[in-house]
């Protein structure tokens, strides 16, 4: 079934539908930008002088229980400041929109990054799955290292715990500040010497939560 579309909330701020396939299990939407000129990301002089344009596919939000693929036009520009290094530059989105190199948009990111966190690889892609927005578990989990951002601040209250790379087979650690609400590490393991060397490189810890399992009460004795 196809069916044509003009600007729609159904894709992220910015794109435009012209096209859209639908089929049992796929929705293929064809997008473009929006806007007619591009930022050079180098010099950041606008551009409207196209040079080409090239196709790449992106997975997004799922839709009437149909998993999304949008296929964007993105177009290339010529440069025109005298001193800028890139004569020719791709028109970006954002990384809030569609990061550079990236499969997946980044509304879609920012969802799939929860269960990642909440549930660790294999049963947090097979949940995405079920979700129906497929990721792999190694996906899942450099997604969740890269959207896992320092604090400004130093840390005072945190939460600590273990979670699954792979069940039964590797854990790791995961380490969130409970004030912000958000995570501060991943560990690449759950024994009582790595914590104990995180924890000891971060005086300013006051309040640590835990489970009673594993040997993380030992470790924040140590620590401190």
């Amino acid at each position: 079934m196809e069916r044509r579309f003009g600007s729609t909330r159904l894709v992220p701020a910015g794109f435009v539908v012209d096209h859209a396939q639908i089929d049992t299990d796929w929705v293929f939407l064809d997008v473009r930008a929006s806007a007619i000129s591009a930022i050079c990301p180098c010099c950041g002089t606008a551009s409207r002088r196209t040079q080409s344009r090239y196709l790449r596919q992106a997975t997004d939000l799922p839709v009437a229980g149909r998993r999304v693929v949008l296929r964007v036009m993105v177009r290339r520009f010529w440069c025109d400041a005298v001193l800028c290094n890139h004569r020719i530059f791709a028109e970006r989105f954002g990384d809030n929109v569609l990061a550079p190199l990236s499969r997946r948009t980044g509304r879609l990111e920012t969802i799939v990054h929860h269960p990642g966190l909440a549930l660790g690889g294999r049963p947090a892609a097979a949940f995405a799955d079920r979700l129906m927005m497929p990721v792999s578990n190694d996906t899942l989990l450099r997604l969740v290292r890269r959207r896992t951002e320092q604090p400004r601040d130093k840390l005072a209250i945190i939460g600590i715990d273990d979670f699954a790379f792979r069940r039964g087979q590797r854990y790791g650690t995961n380490v969130c500040d409970l004030e912000r609400r958000g995570p501060v590490t991943l560990l690449p393991d759950r024994e009582q010497a790595t914590s104990q060397a995180w924890l000891s490189d971060h005086p300013s810890i006051t309040t640590v939560a835990r489970d009673r399992g594993g040997g993380y009460g030992e470790a924040i004795a140590s620590a401190t």
